[in-house]
């Protein structure tokens, strides 16, 4: 038997001893069925949950521990918690070597790690790129989906207005924006463009001294949020399709960005157009890599903007709202402005909000070198049951 090894962190609970009691009643019957049936327990040494632990008792790193004496003391701590489980386990009845476990704190396993890794990278699967990920700016780190629990949180809601900059393309003389909405002020800086949906259909509000493009089944709603009175409705509709490429002003950087397609766009809520950072979010970012956009990520590891960041450089993210807020009235692009209660995702460590980060990542693709056509000729050839 293969195991999913424990973490080693904690006592044991009613999950352990249910998945281990399961894997023993096989152990136990391939055996007394006369086959050589061993079973090697083993636990999971490495990852945050160990670290933040140690940091309560020895202070985070660089500050009152320094780096070496810091590892030091996480092993010792897996060290701990691997016999208290395995005391547990042996109560339990589940039969192994428990005096010969697997742990992947053991120079020899990070040794046919790092072996491992380096057939990958020899043979040519490696790739470096950005991707967001989930990041507590207490942790300085990234988090896997089950490390995040969701929460309410009250978040700054805003409706902004990108004005075209050649109102012509809509046959009109007046100036024409085209208005999204967002929960996350904060990721305005990283904006580099507006996701429209290439299916849906879009039309001008008349406003009197100016043009809203919104779309058609969400006019009526956004234009009760944002308390104004139309003039009129254009006949005329537009497919996003139609608006691809067309430009569009920054709400407070003296820049350009285009309107693209998204079929992450939909008409649940909002405008039907999509502020997109690619920096800061899954879809923004697989839509910026279609369009080539820039995937720079103006927010630091501990949630502040960085020194070259206009007007907000310094600021914690979630504080910056207020500054960007403020920037927006001045600029008059801010619409509308709501805090929302709203489910919203937490490290489940710190119970602080979490973000969406473009961070360094590496890759192992599966079109590079043929990997896939590899992979697949390799499937056949397994006896899969059932």
């Amino acid at each position: 038997l293969h195991d999913g090894p424990p973490y080693a962190n904690g006592d044991i609970h009613i999950g352990h001893a249910v998945n281990k009691v399961l894997k023993d009643v096989i152990v136990k019957s391939k055996t007394l069925s006369g086959f050589d049936a061993p079973y090697v327990p083993g636990w999971d040494c490495h990852g945050l949950p160990i670290e933040h632990n140690v940091e309560k008792k020895k202070g985070k790193v660089g500050q009152k521990i320094n780096a070496d004496d810091f590892r030091a003391a996480c092993r010792e701590y897996a060290d701990q918690q691997i016999e208290n489980q395995k005391v547990d386990f042996k109560r339990l009845g589940i039969i192994g070597d428990w005096d010969n476990p697997y742990l992947t704190k053991d120079f020899k396993y990070e040794a046919d790690i790092v072996r491992s890794v380096s057939k990958i990278v020899q043979n040519g699967h490696l790739t470096k790129g950005y991707k967001p990920v989930h990041w507590c700016t207490e942790c300085s780190s990234a988090l896997a989906e089950a490390e995040v629990e969701y929460k309410d949180k009250e978040s700054d809601t805003i409706d902004v207005a990108f004005e075209v900059l050649d109102s012509s393309v809509f046959d009109v003389e007046k100036p024409v924006s085209i208005i999204i909405w967002t929960t996350t002020p904060w990721t305005l800086p990283a904006n580099e463009a507006v996701a429209l949906h290439p299916e849906l259909n879009y039309v001008l509000v008349d406003l009197g001294n100016q043009y809203y493009l919104l779309e058609e089944e969400l006019h009526k709603g956004a234009l009760e949020r944002f308390n104004v009175q139309a003039v009129g409705k254009s006949d005329k509709v537009y497919k996003g399709s139609d608006l691809e490429g067309v430009m569009l002003q920054h709400p407070f950087y003296n820049k350009q960005v285009p309107v693209i397609m998204g079929e992450h766009v939909t008409t649940e809520t909002g405008t039907g157009a999509v502020h997109t950072s690619p920096s800061h979010g899954q879809d923004d970012y697989v839509v910026g890599l279609k369009y080539n956009l820039p995937l720079d990520c103006p927010v630091d590891g501990k949630g502040v903007f960085i020194e070259t960041t206009e007007h907000v450089a310094g600021e914690f993210i979630f504080k910056a709202n207020t500054t960007i807020i403020e920037l927006l009235k001045k600029k008059n692009t801010l619409v509308t402005h709501t805090p929302m209660t709203h489910s919203y995702p937490h490290c489940w460590r710190h119970k602080t909000p979490v973000i969406f980060r473009a961070t360094p990542q590496w890759f192992v693709s599966m079109t590079q070198n043929k990997l896939r056509d590899t992979v697949n000729a390799e499937i056949l050839k397994v006896k899969w049951i059932p």
